[in-house]
């Protein structure tokens, strides 16, 4: 049995302005790195020793990372990085602003470039394309790792992860719609040695 750790960065500037990011390279708040800070906390009171770490090439990814396990007192491991962790590219959104894109395109509109599975933003990814690239570094990178019972942190983005908990929980494309990855929140899988996710909770 392995424990899995999922970790969305903590709040960056634009999460703050309430921008699109994407793949813009914006660095954490100061509740941010707060939050970091408290993941880590919280994965040391859990007593969760962690022997491989995965992070995206963005920043705001790997600063978390690196004050999560700072805070946790685990700093000498191992750190993978890899820009299939990367957060969706959402094209021609990146740097506006969510309230004023939904008034300018509609609520509905946003949401579906935002929580769909298969549409894309104007020169985007979908959460399809990200998934794409995001599950097979995932299924031969880290979960090889989890099967051999090597407890495992990644830290990376809202729909990076959406992926990875998508096939964890085994989940339709119509369930991730309403799927929200919490910023700064330890999500914990158990893995098995077949790489199934047997149970699941937040620290």
């Amino acid at each position: 049995m392995a424990k899995l750790v999922l970790l969305r960065h903590g709040q960056s500037t634009w999460n703050l302005e309430n921008r699109f990011t994407g793949w813009v390279d914006v660095d954490l708040t100061p509740q941010g790195k707060l939050e970091a800070a408290e993941a880590g906390r919280k994965i040391s009171l859990a007593g969760i020793h962690l022997d491989e770490a995965y992070t995206s090439v963005l920043k705001r990814a790997i600063e978390t990372l690196t004050i999560c396990l700072r805070t946790a007192g685990q700093e000498g491991i191992t750190i993978h990085y890899d820009k299939a962790l990367n957060e969706r590219h959402y094209g021609d959104l990146q740097g506006l602003d969510k309230t004023e894109t939904a008034e300018k395109f509609g609520a509905d509109q946003v949401k579906l470039w935002r929580r769909s599975y298969s549409v894309r933003p104007p020169n985007g990814e979908s959460l399809e394309d990200t998934a794409a690239r995001t599950l097979p570094y995932f299924e031969n990178e880290v979960m090889p790792t989890l099967k051999m019972q090597r407890n495992s942190i990644i830290s990376a983005h809202g729909n990076s992860l959406r992926a990875i908990v998508m096939r964890l929980d085994k989940l339709t494309q119509e369930q991730v719609l309403e799927l929200n990855i919490p910023n700064g929140v330890p999500i914990v899988y158990d893995i098995d040695s077949h790489g199934e996710a047997i149970n699941k909770y937040e620290l």
